[in-house]
């Protein structure tokens, strides 16, 4: 076991064991020894606490504390370390100025003891970004093991879904993924800029339906700008832009301004004619065909809204069906087309990117879709 010593010289007398020995700790290990020790620990900055129970993932108020745990998308606050962040880091370290910083690695030195009446470390003397988790030898509490499907959240995300089918499957997948943070109309901005960066190009994101690489700050109104594509169109259900399905960023994508405004509010079908903006894009009166690449983000997004929302936390009961003249009722389609496109075009690395990134940075929840495509067959087909 390998040891990194940090030394406090207090008088010319020889090191004894009173003096501090910093093991780099896993959170686990922090959280259960509060005794006022010295220790070193690492950790994924979930968000800023404001209670021994609320920790904020987004619209952070201050720079003076942050929550820590052994994976970025820890949700519980019984798992998560609190750090004290005093004057000499606020800089680097306070979410309120760095608010990039939610879901990287920082390494802590400083006194386990509680903070907000919860297991924190307090009087930081060193924080550093990075650090390697240690070794599964070194911690008393191992965390659970995942398995491959599902982005390996199959035993601890999704553990109350697996194994499960039809209406049961359902009614545990809107129970996980209901519990999120939700964002303002203005934060979506930032949000897709994240999600949707070009892998090719960090200064760009790409645009959902015409694959157009474009600068992530020539976002607005004008001819050629990219906006807010709500790909559950905002009219079904009538629920706009207000907080909730409106600013959901699991189904807002970046898009062309004129190709956002030619697809409006259609449902999903099919064929039409080529869209001369978008190719491989096709639009007749009432249905939009997106071009191949995407037709399965596009199905497992709106599959997406109908589990998450159920008409249980004040919004409408969105759900699919098979018609494409759905107006302004909660219902969006056409269903069959939508499961065939789930099928034909599974998720590929930007689409997977995209669902992590919302989940470790953004929102807390995920599109179980997106990790399990055949979860839209157990439920619909």
């Amino acid at each position: 076991m390998a040891f990194a010593l940090a030394v406090v010289l207090v008088a010319p007398v020889a090191v004894t064991a009173a003096a501090s020995a910093a093991t780099t700790l896993t959170v686990a290990q922090a959280l259960a020894a509060q005794d006022g020790r010295t220790a070193t620990v690492t950790g994924y900055v979930i968000g800023q606490p404001t209670s021994s129970t609320t920790v904020l993932r987004s619209g952070f108020t201050s720079d003076t504390a942050i929550a820590i745990a052994d994976t970025a998308a820890e949700t519980g606050t019984s798992r998560m370390l609190y750090v004290q962040v005093t004057t000499a880091y606020r800089s680097t370290f306070g979410l309120l100025t760095n608010p990039g910083l939610r879901g990287q690695r920082i390494t802590a030195t400083g006194t386990l003891t509680a903070y907000f009446s919860h297991g924190g470390l307090k009087n930081p003397t060193a924080m550093t970004l990075g650090g390697t988790a240690p070794s599964p030898s070194q911690s008393p509490t191992p965390l659970p093991t995942t398995t491959a499907p599902g982005g390996g959240y199959d035993s601890t995300y999704y553990a109350n879904a697996i194994g499960k089918s039809g209406s049961a499957l359902r009614s545990s997948l809107h129970s996980i993924i209901k519990v999120q943070t939700k964002l303002s109309y203005d934060q979506v901005w930032e949000a897709l800029r994240d999600t949707d960066q070009d892998p090719a190009n960090s200064n760009n994101v790409i645009l959902l339906y015409t694959g157009r690489s474009q600068s992530k700050t020539s976002n607005g109104g004008g001819v050629d700008d990219w906006n807010r594509e709500h790909v559950w169109a905002k009219s079904h259900g009538d629920f706009g832009t207000a907080t909730g399905p409106g600013t959901d960023v699991h189904h807002l994508r970046p898009t062309d301004v004129s190709v956002n405004s030619t697809r409006g509010s259609k449902d999903f079908d099919n064929g039409g004619s080529p869209v001369a903006e978008a190719p491989g894009c096709y639009t007749d009166a009432d249905s939009w065909e997106p071009r191949n690449a995407v037709k399965g983000d596009v199905a497992r997004m709106i599959m997406y809204m109908a589990i998450r929302y159920e008409g249980t936390d004040g919004w409408p009961n969105l759900e699919l069906n098979q018609s494409v003249n759905n107006g302004t009722a909660p219902y969006h389609g056409r269903m069959s087309v939508l499961l065939q496109w789930n099928q034909a075009d599974p998720p590929d690395a930007f689409e997977k990117r995209r669902n992590q990134r919302i989940y470790e940075r953004w929102q807390g929840n995920r599109n179980p879709f997106v990790d399990h495509p055949e979860w839209a067959g157990a439920i619909w087909g």
